[in-house]
């Protein structure tokens, strides 16, 4: 977990809404830490701010992975509801884009989750390319209770991620799903011990740096790209990419320190 306070992009929002930003570049790791306590609701204008920052971070060459989480027992309760009957249809309109800065983003984004994990919540984490859990997660997305539907990619993302019957389970029902059934679905890639929580993340983080984030960011853009075509499509996508990649100066690397028996040296070029 990052500490100690180090240099913040330029480019960031001077008061950022119910989060803060927290980098490590000696782990080469910038956090998202959601702190609006004690339920972190998501107001209208974190969501655009929320986006500024994913975009900021995705440009700075110091960090290689993003970490979204959240300070205290809950990720999020959800949005502010209060906040939809007071927007412009304008500004509703660019819900889904911002939510979905994390999915844009060209560098891996890890979700740490515990609690509750609701409405927006778990749609921005939803857009996250890992999502590791506690026992003590719950996933929702309880918009029928308001006689509305998510809005910001949630029930779409699901769709492709764990079917049409699990989907309609959760949203017709607004049914809570706990942190061991969403990894039995495949909506979460662990499911831990509250106190494992942060190791874990710790321990995916300093993985996912080992590689190079050039071809992190080709097979994440690869990956995005297919899940909504045809498989011959997303074949051709996927060979496009590798043909690319042949000609890198990190895939040159890889090969000499394969054979060399030496640690690679990546530069993403």
């Amino acid at each position: 977990m990052p500490k100690g306070k180090q240099a913040l992009p330029t480019n960031l929002p001077d008061k950022p809404d119910g989060f803060r930003i927290a980098l490590d570049t000696s782990h080469e790791r910038a956090d998202i830490v959601l702190e609006r306590p004690p339920l972190n609701v998501v107001t209208m204008p974190q969501r655009e701010q929320l986006r500024q920052v994913f975009e900021e971070l995705d440009r700075d060459d110091r960090i290689r992975v993003i970490v979204l989480r959240a300070e205290g027992e809950h990720f999020s309760s959800g949005g502010n509801i209060q906040g939809f009957l007071d927007s412009t249809p304008e500004a509703v309109s660019d819900l889904a884009a911002n939510i979905a800065a994390p999915a844009r983003c060209t560098k891996p984004v890890i979700a740490a989750i515990r609690g509750y994990c609701f409405g927006v919540g778990f749609e921005l984490c939803l857009a996250c390319d890992f999502r590791l859990c506690s026992k003590t997660a719950l996933f929702a997305l309880p918009e029928q209770r308001l006689a509305q539907i998510p809005g910001s990619g949630g029930s779409i993302r699901l769709l492709h991620m764990i079917g049409i019957q699990r989907t309609k389970d959760m949203t017709f029902r607004s049914r809570r799903v706990t942190g061991d059934e969403a990894k039995d679905w495949g909506m979460v890639l662990d499911c831990l011990e509250d106190s494992q929580l942060e190791t874990a993340v710790d321990k995916l983080v300093d993985e996912l740096c080992i590689f190079s984030p050039l071809s992190q960011r080709t097979i994440k853009r690869v990956l995005n790209a297919a899940q909504n075509t045809t498989l011959e499509a997303g074949i051709e996508i996927e060979g496009n990419a590798y043909g690319r990649l042949r000609s890198s100066d990190d895939f040159r690397e890889g090969v000499e320190s394969f054979h060399a028996k030496r640690k690679p040296d990546f530069k993403g070029s």
